[in-house]
């Protein structure tokens, strides 16, 4: 059974750092792509950051281009999000997402059609 276990969250100052690790387990190979989102209360699940494993392409929601990183560790087996510059607007709860092979919705940053969630982590940015 495939699973994702996301970690690293908290609360921090506007202005602030914060990195994000989602390790998995329970698989016999890699995932090709992985993702990160988030959902705020009352709002949709919004994609943050993809990247295709093994060194792949990135892509960022325009929102936090410049302040997100996206990395991936293939030996650990494990996804993060470096957060720079937080604002309190990126205040949600934050999961991770993986794809064996289909990735063309996960990179678009879209949530619909993804099999593989993490149970989320939460961030708070206050100002």
């Amino acid at each position: 059974q495939v699973q994702l276990v996301e970690s690293g969250g908290g609360s921090v100052q506007a202005g602030g750092s914060l990195r994000l690790s989602c390790a998995a387990f329970g698989y016999t190979w890699s995932f090709y792509c992985m993702a990160w989102f988030r959902q705020s209360p009352g709002k949709e699940r919004e994609g943050v950051a993809a990247i295709y494993t093994g060194g792949g392409r990135s892509y960022y929601a325009d929102s936090v281009k410049g302040r997100f990183t996206i990395s991936e560790d293939n030996a650990k087996n494990t996804l993060y999000l470096q957060m720079n510059s937080l604002k309190p607007e990126d205040t949600a709860m934050y999961y991770c997402a993986a794809e064996y092979s289909k990735c063309g919705g996960l990179t678009n940053l879209r949530p619909e059609g993804i099999n593989y969630w993490g149970q989320g982590t939460q961030v708070t940015v206050s100002s």
